[in-house]
C-alpha cells in the first residue's frame, strides 16, 4: 500500500474507490480547497482511505498552529492506520502541534463522528459513518475534543411555561416574529448571514465564511425548505435572530411518511433584550410543525455546551451524540 498525494479533482478522479468504500466526490478538493489530499492507494489506482488536510486557513486554538483531517473514510483499518500516520507526519511537517477531525476544513461544513448511534435511522443531512471510524482516530492516538448531541421531541404540544412571559417581554422590546412564508428566501439569506457571523463569533472553533460561500452552501438546502419552518424574529427592520427548519426527508427516501422536521438553526444576536428569543422560537416552530401536520421534531447537532441543549432539554431527549477529536503533535 501507498500513499499518494493530490492537489486537485482532476488528479483525484484518476483513482477508483475501493468496494465498501463511499464514492468520493472530487469536487470537494477544489470547493473546500485543502492544502493536500491523501488517498491509501493499492494497485491498480484502487483507493482504500481517504483524507483532505489543511493547516494554513483553519479553526483557532489557544496556543497551538492547527492541522485539519477531514474528507476522511476507509474502507479497513490497516488503510486507515497508514493514512493517519502519513496525514499525521504531513501536518507535523507544516509546523502543525495539535490535529483536529474529523472536519472538512471548518466547522461551516461536516465534522464530527456519530459516536453513540442510538435506535432512531439517520435524519436528513446528518453526518453518518461506521463505528470502525472513530475507532480508527482513537488507535492512532486521538482524544475526545468536543461532544454534540441531536435531541428528538414526540410531543409538540407540550408548552414550556415561561414562553408567554417571554413573548411578553419581547413585545415590549419591539421584537416581532413571523415565517418566511411569502419571502424569496434567496434575498433573505444576506440578513440571515449577518446575524450567523455575529451570532456563532463566539462558538467553539469558529471561523468566519464569505457571504458568497455561505450562500453557495445554503443554496444546496433551499429546494427542500419549507418556508413556514424558517422563523425571522426582526425588530424594525433589522433582523436580530432566526430558526431555520427543514422536513426530515430522509424519510421519505426510506418509503415513510414525513411526520419530523429537523430544527438545523437557531441564531440570536448577543443582546441582553433578547433573552428568552431562543426559547420563543423553539416553541413557535413547534406550533408551526402541528400546523403542517408534523409529529416529531429534532434538535439537530448541538453542542454539549452551547444554550441551545438548555432549550432542547425542555422538549426533546438526546438520541444521538457525535464526537470532535484531536491529537497533540509532537515535533
Amino acid at each position: 500500500m501507498r500513499i499518494v498525494a493530490l492537489h486537485s479533482s482532476a488528479e483525484r478522479e484518476k483513482f477508483l474507490d475501493a468496494p465498501g468504500l463511499p464514492t468520493f466526490d472530487a469536487s470537494q478538493i477544489d470547493d473546500h480547497d485543502p492544502d493536500l489530499h491523501l488517498c491509501a492507494v493499492i494497485e491498480p489506482g484502487e483507493v482504500r482511505a481517504h483524507c483532505s488536510l489543511w493547516w494554513n486557513e483553519v479553526p483557532p486554538i489557544a496556543a497551538h498552529k492547527v492541522g485539519v483531517i477531514g474528507h476522511y473514510a476507509s474502507a479497513g483499518d490497516t488503510a486507515a492506520a497508514d493514512l493517519l500516520e502519513e496525514a499525521l507526519d504531513t501536518l507535523r511537517h507544516h509546523g502543525c502541534t495539535v490535529a483536529i477531525g474529523p472536519m472538512d476544513g471548518n466547522t461551516w461544513r461536516h465534522y464530527r463522528f456519530v459516536t453513540e448511534f442510538g435506535a432512531e435511522p439517520p435524519f436528513f443531512l446528518e453526518p453518518a459513518n461506521p463505528p470502525a471510524r472513530p475507532l480508527q482516530f482513537e488507535r492512532a492516538g486521538f482524544k475526545p475534543l468536543a461532544g454534540y448531541f441531536s435531541a428528538l421531541s414526540t410531543n409538540l404540544a407540550l408548552e414550556d411555561k415561561r414562553i408567554a412571559q417571554h413573548t411578553a417581554r419581547l413585545a415590549e422590546r419591539g421584537v416581532t416574529i413571523r415565517t418566511a412564508e411569502g419571502e424569496n428566501l434567496d434575498e433573505q439569506l444576506g440578513r440571515i448571514y449577518k446575524v450567523s457571523l455575529i451570532a456563532f463569533a463566539q462558538n467553539f472553533l469558529y471561523t468566519e465564511l464569505s457571504e458568497c460561500a455561505f450562500r453557495a452552501q445554503y443554496a444546496k438546502v433551499l429546494p427542500y425548505v419549507r418556508p413556514e419552518l424558517v422563523l425571522l424574529a426582526e425588530c424594525g427592520t433589522e433582523l436580530v435572530g432566526y430558526l431555520f427548519a427543514i422536513p426530515d426527508l430522509a424519510q421519505a427516501a426510506r418509503g415513510e411518511p414525513i411526520d419530523t422536521f429537523l430544527i438545523k438553526t437557531v441564531a440570536i444576536l448577543p443582546n441582553k433584550d433578547l433573552r428568552g428569543l431562543g426559547s420563543v422560537l423553539v416553541a413557535r416552530a413547534h406550533q408551526q410543525g402541528m400546523r403542517f401536520g408534523f409529529r416529531r421534531s429534532i434538535h439537530a447537532l448541538m453542542h454539549e455546551n452551547n444554550i441551545s441543549r438548555n432549550i432542547s432539554g425542555r422538549y426533546a431527549a438526546n438520541m444521538r451524540r457525535y464526537t470532535l477529536y484531536s491529537r497533540e503533535i509532537s515535533s
